[in-house]
């Protein structure tokens, strides 16, 4: 199945080299979780703070069990500290 992978600020360095912008688009199988993609990308855990799938917030504590389906649009951010 399809989805659109999603990496905001310095989380964009987890993605393939070749890609253009902080998007990529990838065919992953029917079942994965948000976790899975996460480890997938080897991102690390302290970095990887607010996540949502199409826009919808996804809690630490439920993205072993979220599963990613057709199209989805899976998003992620580093905290982001400003002054």
């Amino acid at each position: 199945m399809d989805i659109t992978f999603k990496l905001f600020a310095t989380l964009t360095d987890y993605l393939p080299k070749d890609r253009k912008g902080n998007a990529i688009h990838l065919q992953v199988p029917q079942g994965i979780t948000v976790q899975a993609m996460i480890d997938q990308f080897n991102l690390p855990e302290k970095l990887v703070h607010l996540v949502l799938v199409n826009g919808v917030y996804v809690d630490p504590e439920d993205r072993a069990t979220k599963v990613l389906t057709q199209d989805d649009a899976l998003a992620i951010w580093p905290p982001i500290a400003g002054g």
